[in-house]
């Protein structure tokens, strides 16, 4: 009974340390370390963490906890910080340094005899860790919808292996006389050939998704589980920019890319993507095109934004559209189907114009009318040309008479500006 009195006591002050430690962080730490950093001192910041981390460790090996434990705990303080970035820029020097020597005393440690002594126990133990976290961790990632099954597969693999933290429990458990040697030596080996799989998991993973490519099979599109009132068919530079206004303005989009690299690349920025093909009526309905309110079509291929357009025009009356328009050309093809369309260099094209005349000595005010005049004559004569984009001669003649009225145009508009 006494025994077990002085392990719940022992219990209470380990969790009243490290409660008492997190409300000293939370209070005294940050106004500290923004003192500090006021003085603009790098040298004076980076003494105080590393003495931080020093003490903590100090203080919870003195409580007879483990002092790796208080290394951590200091670590969780100052991640906790505001200052959390500057700080990793000043300790990275330090990082590779004791990152490489934790793994060199882990290497040492390992007992290689046992790969010949029980080769089976070792490997089971870390094939058995392997598979389970990795059975566990893609369902959860598909649970909370961060990625699709490709991207799921590929965030099971790469957790699946033991963290480098589990080297210290086992240490703490064997010098606590918690765990017999025996067991910390084959423990200990089985995490570190978790680690040793992870790279080889990987390989192979990559290999097997670029047979698929080379063999033409492409790639399952994800599961849409989500409705919004705006569907964006690609998210290039030009969608991104129209979606990050509409999430701006309050208007939740649902992003559809065929690009399973750039559904990499934008995933860890933050935003929330699903793979497939826009040109498909089947993935259109799963988006919710049904219900929706407007397709905002900004495909980087020309020819499958005109088929998506065709498509949801033919299919969704109801849906209102908005297309990316790569030319003249195609900005015809979508006044004919009476889709309007945003030509993507013109909008750009003119802001540039606008910076030239002001360079050449135009007054502000002169070039934004002359701008205004010449947007409001073009898109009234791409109306009038759209039903002429079939006939070569007849752009080319009518092209030449529209240089003339337009230099005339803003000819007439420069003295009253």
């Amino acid at each position: 009974d006494g025994a077990a009195a002085f392990d719940w006591l022992a219990a209470a002050k380990a969790i009243g340390l490290i409660t008492l430690l997190i409300l000293a962080g939370r209070t005294i730490l940050r106004p500290l370390l923004r003192y500090i950093a006021h003085t603009g001192l790098r040298e004076i910041f980076i003494a105080f963490s590393l003495l931080l981390v020093v003490g903590i460790a100090s203080l919870m090996n003195a409580a007879g906890l483990s002092m790796a434990l208080g290394a951590f705990l200091a670590g969780v303080l100052l991640a906790d910080s505001e200052y959390r970035h500057q700080l990793e820029l000043d300790i990275e020097p330090f990082k590779g340094l004791l990152l490489g020597l934790f793994f060199i005393a882990v290497g040492m440690s390992v007992d290689l005899g046992l790969f010949v002594r029980a080769p089976l126990l070792v490997l089971g133990l870390a094939a058995g860790v392997v598979a389970v976290k990795a059975a566990l961790l893609y369902p959860l990632s598909i649970g909370f919808g961060y990625c699709g099954r490709a991207d799921a597969t590929l965030f099971a693999l790469s957790l699946s292996q033991v963290g480098e933290f589990a080297f210290v429990l086992f240490g703490v458990a064997g010098s606590q006389k918690l765990l017999d040697r025996e067991t910390v030596d084959v423990l200990n080996a089985a995490v570190a050939v978790s680690m040793l799989a992870t790279p080889l998991l990987m390989i192979a993973w990559s290999r097997v998704t670029q047979t698929r490519l080379a063999a033409g099979t492409p790639a399952a599109p994800d599961v849409i589980d989500e409705r919004n009132p705006v569907i964006v068919a690609g998210f290039g530079r030009f969608g991104q920019v129209v979606t990050r206004v509409l999430r701006a303005a309050g208007v939740r989009a649902t992003i559809i890319e065929h690009d399973p690299g750039q559904i990499e690349t934008v995933r860890r920025f933050g935003w929330k993507a699903y793979y497939g093909d826009a040109t498909r009526l089947d993935l259109l309905r799963a988006a919710g095109a049904s219900e929706a309110r407007l397709l905002i079509v900004a495909l980087d291929d020309p020819q499958d934004a005109m088929r998506a357009v065709r498509m949801a025009r033919e299919h969704f009356p109801g849906l209102r559209i908005v297309a990316r328009a790569h030319s003249r050309t195609d900005a015809y093809e979508y006044e004919s189907l009476q889709v309007p369309s945003v030509r993507e260099t013109f909008g750009s094209a003119l802001d540039a114009a606008g910076m030239g005349l002001e360079l050449m000595g135009r007054p502000a005010e002169e070039a934004r009318q002359m701008l205004q005049q010449f947007r409001a004559y073009d898109e009234r004569r791409l109306k009038e040309l759209a039903p002429h984009r079939n006939d070569e001669r007849k752009l080319i003649a009518l092209a030449r008479k529209e240089r003339e009225n337009l230099n005339q145009l803003l000819s007439n508009e420069a003295p009253r500006a």
